[in-house]
C-alpha cells in the first residue's frame, strides 16, 4: 500500500533516522527477479499492495494473538485485496496513486480472464503445486511460486494500465496495523453510523480516530455499502491520504518514538524489490508535500457484472483505463487529469440515423440510449454521406461528450459535423454495429475478453472516475 512505501521514506527523509538508514535498508525484506522496468518513461512506477497473507513480511506466521487481534478469519490464500499503482515524476514533486478494483476482470497471464486479485494468488498455487509435485522442498516451492505469482500481477497490471510496473512493494494485514498504530492513529468520518459482522467494522456517524484491528476492519468492509468495493476503495483512498498527511506532518517526522515504530513495522511488515534504491527513492521525495499526494481509481464499465458462470466482477475496458491512466500521467493523446470522460448525458440530445439495413434499429438504439439519460433527437434513416462503420458526429469531434457516446456504443468512430449544436450528437449506424439496442446486447458493449460478461441486474452499473482525494486535508473526508 501507499502508506507502507511513504512511512518507508518518512523514516528515511528526516535527519534523527539517518544513522540508522543502513540498518534499516539492510533489514528491509526483499525480492529479485520480477521483471520491472527501468523508469526510462521519466517516472517511477511502483506497484503497491495489501495482501491478506496471515504471515510477515519474511514468511513467519503470525501468532494466534495477532491472529485474533485482526479479525480477519483463517483464510491462507494469498490475493491482493488491495492494488495501488503510484506514479512519481523523476523530480519528486508529486505523487499520483491509482487505484484498481480487486474484482476488476482482466487477462491474467498463464490463467486467462480472471478477477486480478486472484492473479498473485492463483498463480502461487499452481505453481506451488507443480513445484512441491517435481520434489522441491516446501520452503523453496513456496518463495519460487510467491515469486511467479508477484510477477503474474506486475504483468496484469502493466497490461490494464499501459504503464510499465518499475518497483513493487507488499504489505501483509499486520503492517497495516502496525503502520497504523505507529502514528498513533488515523482521523476518518462516517456519514453514518456502520455495524456489519463479516468486517468486524462497528463504528459511529462522524469523524473519529482509529487504532490496530479497527483500522484494519474501516479499510477492509464492503458488505452493506451502497457501491461494494468502490465504496471501500473510496475509504482506503481517505484513509492513506489522511495517514500520509500524518505521516508527513511535523508531529511525527519530528518525534523519535513514532519514528522508530515506523521502522521497527516497515522492517516486519514490507516487502520490496532487490533493485529499489529506497535511500536515492527518499531523497528526491523529502519535500513532496501532502497536497501534492493524490488518489484516483480506475474508470469500471460495470460494477455489477456477472460472467457466464456465474461469477460477480468488475467490468473493465482495458482501452478506456489505458486513455484514462495515461491522462493522469499527463499523455498529450489522453484526456486530461482534472476533466476525466464524465458527461453528463440528460444534457446532450442525440439523433440516430440507420445505415445499417437492419430495420428498427435506429428506434431501439435511441431508446436504449434514453433509457441512460440522454435525450432523443430526430430518429430515421441516414439521408446523408453512408458510413461503413457506426460513427458518432460532432460539432467537436474531440469534445468529452463525443467519446463518451462513442465509448458507450462500442468504441464507434467520431468525427467533426460543424452543423450541430454544441449539446447535439448525431449517431449514424452502420452494419457492425453491436452495442446498446442491437439484437443478442447483454447490456455492455463485448470488447475484447468481455463476451460472456452481463450486468447483474437490468442494465450495467458504470462507475466513471471520481474528483482525486489529496493528502492535504486539514481534516477527514466524511464517506459511507
Amino acid at each position: 500500500m501507499l502508506v507502507a512505501g511513504l512511512s518507508t521514506v518518512a523514516v528515511l527523509v528526516t535527519g534523527i533516522a539517518w544513522q540508522s538508514v543502513d540498518s534499516l535498508r539492510s533489514n528491509l525484506a526483499t525480492v529479485s527477479d520480477l521483471g520491472l522496468g527501468n523508469g526510462s518513461d521519466g517516472a517511477v512506477d511502483i506497484l503497491m499492495v495489501g495482501t491478506d497473507s496471515r504471515t510477515d513480511a519474511r514468511g513467519n506466521p503470525l501468532s494466534q494473538q495477532e491472529l485474533d487481534s485482526l479479525r480477519a478469519g483463517e483464510e491462507t490464500a494469498s490475493n491482493t485485496d488491495t492494488i495501488v499503482l503510484i506514479r512519481v515524476p523523476n523530480d519528486g514533486s508529486s505523487a499520483t496513486a491509482i487505484s484498481i478494483p480487486r474484482d476488476a476482470y482482466v487477462d491474467v497471464p498463464g490463467i486467462g480472464m480472471s478477477k486480478i486479485n486472484a492473479a498473485y494468488g492463483a498463480t502461487k498455487e499452481e505453481d506451488r503445486l507443480k513445484l512441491v509435485e517435481s520434489g522441491v522442498a516446501d520452503a523453496d516451492a513456496d518463495a519460487q511460486s510467491s515469486k511467479a505469482g508477484r510477477q503474474a500481477l506486475i504483468q496484469s497490471v502493466a497490461q490494464l494500465t499501459g504503464v510499465t510496473v518499475d518497483h513493487y512493494a507488499e504489505v501483509g494485514l499486520l503492517g497495516f496495523v502496525l503502520l497504523t498504530d505507529a502514528v498513533g492513529g488515523v482521523d476518518v468520518c462516517l456519514n453514518a453510523p456502520v455495524d456489519e459482522p463479516l468486517s468486524g467494522a462497528n463504528f459511529p456517524a462522524g469523524p473519529q480516530t482509529l487504532t490496530g484491528s479497527n483500522a484494519l476492519s474501516f479499510v477492509r468492509q464492503r458488505h452493506d455499502l451502497p457501491r461494494g468495493d468502490l465504496d471501500r476503495i473510496v475509504r482506503q483512498q481517505v484513509f492513506m491520504a489522511s495517514l500520509v498527511h500524518k505521516v508527513l506532518s511535523a508531529k511525527t517526522l519530528s518525534n523519535p518514538s513514532k519514528l522508530g515504530q515506523l521502522s521497527s513495522a516497515v522492517q516486519r511488515s514490507v516487502v520490496i524489490d532487490s533493485d529499489w534504491d529506497i535511500l536515492q527513492f527518499a531523497t528526491k521525495l523529502q519535500d513532496l508535500a501532502g497536497g501534492s499526494v493524490k488518489f484516483e481509481t480506475i474508470p469500471v464499465v460495470d460494477i455489477n457484472a456477472v460472467t457466464d458462470y456465474g461469477e460477480s466482477i468488475v467490468q473493465v475496458d482495458p482501452s478506456a483505463v489505458k486513455s484514462y491512466v495515461g491522462g493522469l500521467l499527463g499523455d498529450e493523446d489522453s484526456p486530461s487529469p482534472t476533466t476525466p470522460p464524465s458527461v453528463d448525458p440528460s444534457s446532450i440530445t442525440v439523433d440516430v440515423a440507420n445505415d445499417s439495413g437492419i430495420d428498427g434499429l435506429a428506434s431501439a438504439v435511441s431508446s436504449a440510449l434514453g433509457s441512460s439519460g440522454y435525450r432523443a433527437g430526430q430518429v430515421g434513416n441516414n439521408d446523408g454521406e453512408a458510413v461503413t462503420t457506426t460513427t458518432v458526429l460532432a460539432t467537436d469531434a474531440d469534445s468529452a461528450a463525443a467519446t463518451t457516446l462513442a465509448a458507450r456504443l462500442g468504441n464507434a468512430t467520431v468525427a467533426a459535423d460543424p452543423s450541430l449544436g454544441a449539446d447535439t450528437l448525431r449517431v449514424v449506424l452502420a452494419s457492425d454495429y453491436s452495442g446498446p439496442g442491437a439484437d443478442g446486447y447483454a447490456g455492455t458493449t463485448p470488447t475484447g475478453n468481455d463476451t460472456g460478461i452481463s450486468p447483474a441486474g437490468d442494465s450495467a452499473t458504470p462507475a466513471p472516475p471520481a474528483p482525486a482525494i489529496d493528502a492535504g486535508r486539514t481534516g477527514p473526508a466524511c464517506v459511507n
